[in-house]
């Protein structure tokens, strides 16, 4: 912080403290208590001298290397998967099934749930991909 301690500050001197009083905090440097404490004189403070006090016992540098920042999380992309409408649409059948079932009044509409799984998902593996495909792949590892 600056030199003068007896000059006035404003919302963004008492804003900035706070955040880094949170930075602090969150490397373990203060108890949940101190900075409880410190968070407290911070907003009440009307001086550079007030907040300096603050930070006189902290270090000036917030780097720790052990430390997880933002741009150390992995980030998450979900996948574009083309064979997906078959989830979506055995997802939708019971539904539909459900509509039909109130429209025309009979049971026998609930009967397509395993018939449009069995035609989505014939001759698939667990993961949805064709068995032929299985076999494609399996012979391009044998090969390599």
């Amino acid at each position: 912080m600056p030199e003068h301690p007896d000059v006035p500050i404003g919302n963004a001197e008492r804003s900035e403290a706070l955040d880094l009083l949170g930075e602090h905090f969150a490397l373990g440097r203060l108890t949940l208590s101190e900075f409880d404490e410190r968070s407290a004189m911070a907003s009440a403070a009307g001086t550079r001298g007030d907040l300096d006090v603050l930070f006189t016992d902290l270090p000036a540098h917030l780097t720790d290397s052990s430390a997880t920042t933002r741009d150390d999380l992995p980030v998450i992309i979900p996948k574009r998967d083309p064979e997906r409408w078959r989830e979506v649409v055995m997802g939708l059948t019971p539904l539909v099934a459900l509509v039909l079932f109130f429209t025309f009044d009979t049971w026998l509409f609930f009967l397509l749930i395993p018939a449009v799984g069995i035609v989505l998902f014939a001759g698939r593996d667990r993961d949805g991909h064709s068995t032929d495909d299985a076999d494609t792949h399996r012979g391009e590892k044998k090969n390599a």
